[in-house]
């Protein structure tokens, strides 16, 4: 299992996908902002599927061991 890098940028827009997929990674704050709150809680299978699922790509993944990202591709 790769250990993830994981951001979510500023262009998020609250839509909570990302929380309904992994949970035990993503939550959202008060302002409805999602937020990493651990990078490891959830399989790497529903990581990437909160990030795809992102309707405005604001989920950055990194493989932290070989530094690429791995979404969105670059």
């Amino acid at each position: 299992m790769a250990k993830f890098k994981i951001t979510v940028t500023d262009e998020c827009i609250g839509d909570g996908l990302c929380v309904d997929e992994a949970p035990n990674t993503f939550e959202m704050n008060d302002d409805n902002v999602a937020f990493v709150k651990d990078a490891g809680g959830d399989n790497e299978e529903a990581i990437m599927a909160a990030a795809e699922g992102c309707p405005v790509d604001a989920i950055i993944v990194v493989d932290e061991e070989s530094g690429k990202q791995v979404y969105p591709e670059e």
